[in-house]
């Protein structure tokens, strides 16, 4: 035994804690001491524990009482292991289900244990912060720990000293809570809250939809711990975002939403008629409030609305959050603290959730981690969970941001509690994510009108039976003597009481009043209608500031080097400002961010590849060449008061879309820009679209101003890469609720932008920016038109000598005037006028027909696109253009927006403009 008198020499516990060290990082290891480790392993895969020392020792030696209670320390450690890696598989936290069975399970003997090692001292008890104690002491503290009422999933995380954190934070107190008397009664009003709160809407609104809390009703005291808690750590402002389940108890409990209004909402009443919107359902409504904390700390809270879409909101407060963050704490974003509560179907089932856990560690969209909390009341409308994922756990998407999971039983106030403490610690530890996963049970149908033993009747009739969390912990509270028998009978007196008060109250009232969301963000905006949009806004710049803005974006630092492509773009940028005076459209483009950034207007913009732009027109980013340092010029002009953000994305629509509608919605002061790689990619976030952009303002009170670059234009590059679908927006203008826009010069681009924020209200901006317009020798503006012009709605043929000799008059939008002038010279025809119609929505309709008037003799009216007629604008301008009969020159109605080919797709093209010219030509 010579040649292993080491092994009797060393304590085990050094043994312990270089084998933990082995398991977390292999490679940390001293070389002699892995290949030691990696045989013990090899010997506990292949062959029994009698003779896994033989092993050790090599061949035929005989082991000694030394190595084979170094065996049995190493089995307990792997013990231990075994309940950290699999503990949450074999927890108590489902209250209503018998859970699934996994194999292997944590017995003894499948750690090369027994019965007869349970009075064994082991060193190995000093991993979960034990001092050497007997086998039965360690499982005793592992199982508190890792198989009650929380399970804790963490081991996937890589680093150390997360782990260990992790480690050291679950061993205090067994991973049970311990809070004092006073603690547990507020708990306890909490949840009696929660209840009670639910039981009096059952009662006086029969078979209303509420989309109630009952079975995971602890959520209520866990939010309201948590931001108690947060306060004191710090934290200023809250942002959630939460489907339908359980908002109107969180409005009310934890956002202290007046309940009379709530009342009144489910009394179905009217609207003021001052206000300018439809509203939305009760369940579907944001809030802002101020709430003092115990702590005497003022905090702000922010519920997003949200529409029935599940996971929506999830991207939308990540950009509020962020928002916030960039403009009140820059350099601590912890101050600002996002939380998501998800269904269980829905965070297992949609797929924007997926597109905003990648988001949440990148530079353009991180918010210093998020707590998520999932409602996993195991049923999603009616499909059972085994019918709703592949997954284990419904949470299981953590693991793509290696943020820890906690799954807890919603039956447990305390563990419910503790766990949402133990989330806050981490993120404020580590800015990142966490999850929880509240295990309880939906005590209804999907709504309060469903029968849910059609699809479910054994889980019902086990539902049916089950005491409700509040009626659980008041029976432990008083075996415990903290409170009596009667004790909560007080409390949910006081509280039906003040809602009986408050339901009298709402019913003297005739009208519903809705408090539009995040109004102190607003003050000093207003609301308008589609007439003031349509007036005409200051958008003039001085001469010398563009100058000086020019010059300091067309030069690059000379110390850098960068590639010569790059070089000659710049350089050219310099000549056609201050010697040509022919300015292309990303010299507009990067002339209208600067000077709002002068003004003191943050700029910030996303999207795939937005730094250099999808057709390398932008080049707000460059690299220099050896070291890939990135150069952003626009950063460097002097006197600059505002912050310009540029982010290329990751390959995301749907996720970036919706955080940038909240940046917007939560930044009035910032020009925020989503850009569409191709246009028609944007409806690959359809949803944001139709749900919030076109129709949050109607809905929820709430203004926005989001703009939206969706590259739009037929140049031979196939279906998916031409239009930017304008019908679709088109047809969901109405009334006041977003502007729509197709700019054929960089001058009127620059006074679109710079509208944007110039006014005293914001609507959403969707902007079918240009393809080969951008380095078209026809498209480009001088720096006059940029210093002293305004946003043109509409453009009438400044090529028109004389208008009476015009026959034909033209409407037309985007590049398609340069293909039917290009056209009209070829053919030289001087009886045909070209006007544009540079914004489609709200219409311009007086300066259109006064157009048409100063044509005296135009008897041909035409309406021209490059989309099929089926598309694009003509369906719109059927509707709303009601001046003269158009007759239409476009391509034949089609169900692809264009052909592949590219000799069939010229072909379509030039006879859409020959019909222009030629009335007696059909589509």
């Amino acid at each position: 035994m010579d040649r292993f008198s080491f092994l009797n020499a060393a304590h085990t516990a050094f043994f312990a804690d270089l084998y933990e060290q082995y398991l977390q990082n292999p490679d940390s290891v001293e070389p002699s001491w892995r290949s030691f480790f990696q045989g013990f392993d090899f010997a506990q895969t292949h062959y029994n524990g009698d003779e896994v020392g033989q092993m050790i020792v090599d061949g035929n030696v005989s082991h000694s009482g030394a190595t084979e209670k170094l065996q049995k320390e190493f089995n307990v450690l792997k013990l231990i292991e075994g309940y950290r890696t699999r503990g949450h598989l074999f927890t108590k936290t489902n209250p209503v289900r018998d859970r699934r069975t996994y194999t292997p399970t944590l017995a003894l003997e499948n750690f090369g244990l027994s019965q007869s090692d349970l009075d064994t001292v082991f060193d190995a008890a000093k991993m979960v912060n034990m001092k050497p104690s007997t086998l039965a002491e360690i499982i005793k503290h592992l199982e508190s720990v890792y198989c009650q009422s929380i399970g804790v999933e963490f081991m996937y995380i890589r680093d150390p000293k997360v782990q260990d954190w992790i480690k050291n934070r679950l061993d205090i107190n067994d991973n049970q809570p311990k809070f004092n008397a006073d603690e547990k009664k507020h708990i306890l009003r909490k949840l009696n809250e929660a209840v009670s709160f639910e039981t009096f809407l059952h009662t006086k609104y029969v078979g209303q939809k509420r989309f109630s809390l009952e079975g995971c009703e602890s959520a209520i005291p866990a939010l309201d711990a948590l931001i108690e808690k947060a306060a004191e750590k710090g934290v200023e402002q809250f942002v959630m975002g939460m489907a339908h389940r359980g908002r109107l108890n969180v409005l009310a409990n934890i956002f202290g939403k007046n309940t009379q209004n709530i009342f009144s909402e489910f009394d179905g009443k009217d609207y003021d008629e001052d206000m300018n919107f439809d509203g939305d359902v009760k369940y579907h409504l944001g809030l802002t409030s101020d709430r003092l904390t115990d702590s005497g700390r003022k905090i702000n809270l922010n519920l997003a609305p949200n529409p029935s879409h599940l996971e929506t909101v999830g991207a939308v407060i990540e950009g509020i959050a962020r928002a916030k963050q960039d403009r009140n704490h820059p350099d601590d974003f912890s101050k600002v603290l996002p939380i998501a509560v998800h269904g269980d179907a829905a965070v297992a089932g949609q797929g924007i959730v997926y597109e905003i856990i990648q988001m949440a560690k990148l530079d353009a969209y991180k918010t210093g981690g998020t707590i998520h909390l999932v409602i996993n009341n195991q049923v999603g409308f009616t499909t059972n969970y085994l019918d709703a994922r592949s997954s284990t756990y419904c949470t299981d998407i953590a693991k793509v941001t290696l943020s820890p999971v906690l799954h807890v039983n919603a039956d447990d106030a305390e563990a419910v509690v503790h766990a949402m403490l133990f989330a806050l610690d981490y993120r404020m530890e580590f800015g990142g994510d966490v999850f929880i996963d509240l295990l309880g049970y939906r005590k209804y149908g999907h709504n309060e009108g469903d029968e849910p033993r059609f699809t479910q009747p054994k889980l019902y009739k086990a539902i049916s039976k089950h005491k409700n969390p509040r009626d659980i912990y008041v029976a432990k509270l008083v075996a415990e003597n903290i409170i009596d028998a009667g004790y909560v009978k007080g409390l949910e007196d006081a509280y039906k009481a003040k809602l009986d008060e408050n339901l009298e109250k709402s019913r003297e009232k005739d009208l519903t009043v809705i408090t539009p969301f995040m109004q102190n963000e607003w003050e000093g905006f207003e609301q308008v209608s589609d007439d003031v949009m349509l007036q005409r806004f200051d958008t003039t710049f001085d001469q010398k500031k563009l100058d000086n803005i020019a010059s300091v974006i067309t030069e690059l630092p000379s110390d850098k080097k960068f590639i010569n492509k790059i070089s000659r773009l710049i350089a050219d940028r310099k000549d056609m400002y201050f010697e040509r005076n022919q300015l292309d459209w990303a010299m507009g483009e990067l002339l209208a961010y600067g000077s709002l950034l002068t003004e003191g207007y943050d700029v910030r913009m996303s999207g795939q590849d937005v730094e250099r732009g999808t057709f390398s027109h932008r080049h707000a980013v460059v690299k220099v060449e050896d070291s890939e340092e990135e150069v952003i010029r626009l950063n460097d002009i002097k006197d600059k008061k505002g912050n310009f953000y540029i982010y290329n994305s990751h390959l995301s629509e749907y996720g970036v879309v919706g955080f940038e509608y909240g940046y917007a919605l939560a930044s009035p002061k910032t020009l925020t820009i989503w850009e569409a790689q191709f246009g028609d990619f944007s409806n690959g976030a359809q949803i944001m679209i139709d749900q919030y952009i076109s129709a949050g303002e109607d809905k929820w009170n709430n203004q926005n101003g989001l703009v939206m670059l969706l590259p739009h234009g037929y140049e031979n590059q196939g279906a998916e890469h031409s239009s930017a679908r304008m019908e679709r927006y088109l047809q969901l203008c109405a009334k006041h609720n977003m502007y729509v826009a197709d700019c054929t010069t960089p001058a009127n681009f620059f006074h679109l932008m710079r509208r944007q924020m110039k006014t005293k209200f914001r609507k959403p901006l969707i902007v079918f920016s240009p393809k080969s317009l951008l380095r078209h020798p026809l498209a480009v503006s001088t720096k006059e038109e940029f210093a002293n012009g305004h946003f043109q709605e509409v453009i009438d043929d400044p090529n028109v000598k004389d208008k009476k000799k015009i026959k034909t008059l033209v409407f037309c939008t985007g590049k398609f005037y340069y293909d039917i002038i290009a056209k009209r010279e070829e053919l030289g025809r001087n009886d045909v006028a070209v006007v544009r119609l540079e914004q489609l929505f709200p219409l311009a309709t007086e300066q259109i027909q006064t157009i048409i008037e100063s044509y005296p003799n135009a008897n041909d009216y035409v309406w021209a696109q490059e989309e099929p007629k089926n598309m694009g604008a003509y369906s719109f301008m059927l509707m709303n253009f009601d001046l003269v009969k158009l007759r239409l020159a476009s391509p034949k109605a089609y169900s692809a927006p264009a052909a592949g080919s590219y000799e069939r797709s010229k072909k379509r093209h030039a006879n859409a403009i020959a019909m222009v010219f030629d009335k007696d030509l059909f589509n």
